[in-house]
């Protein structure tokens, strides 16, 4: 992000639940809904102004808007798309993009998914999301 918009300053680590990383080739990615997973990263503020700079960018890209979990609680983040390609991407993608995840201190069962391809594996009876699974006291 800081090589497409200087500007931009990092909030830090969020999360999609229920969303997928999709890795096309090339290091690229883009995200599909899936109720079972969830997509980390890092959240950034934009300025207004960059925003135009990320839309050329990413020409063709479907542009959403979508609530994120931050360490902050929940924010609005705007999201670029990009077409879902049939190639598939190289075990090199793969691995630069878990390196690239590794970098930001996401969760080392989160950079597996992203090398592998496969769902991350979970603790028999851990919630999804990191959620409690219940708020009643017994």
């Amino acid at each position: 992000m800081t090589a497409l918009a200087p500007q931009a300053r990092a909030l830090g680590p969020g999360r999609l639940p229920r969303h997928r990383l999709i890795v096309l080739g090339g290091t690229r990615v883009t995200l599909k809904r899936d109720p079972q997973r969830q997509v980390e990263g890092m959240l950034y503020e934009v300025p207004i102004a960059a925003m135009a700079l990320l839309d050329r960018r990413f020409v063709g890209a479907a542009k959403i808007v979508q609530p994120i979990i931050g360490k902050e609680g929940p924010r609005r983040a705007v999201l670029h798309l990009v077409p879902e390609v049939p190639a598939s991407a190289s075990a090199t993608d793969r691995v630069k993009l878990a390196a690239a995840a590794r970098a930001a201190s996401l969760a080392s069962s989160y950079c597996e998914e992203i090398e592998t391809g496969a769902l991350a594996r979970r603790k028999p009876g851990t919630p999804l999301f990191g959620a409690p699974s219940s708020t009643l006291k017994r």
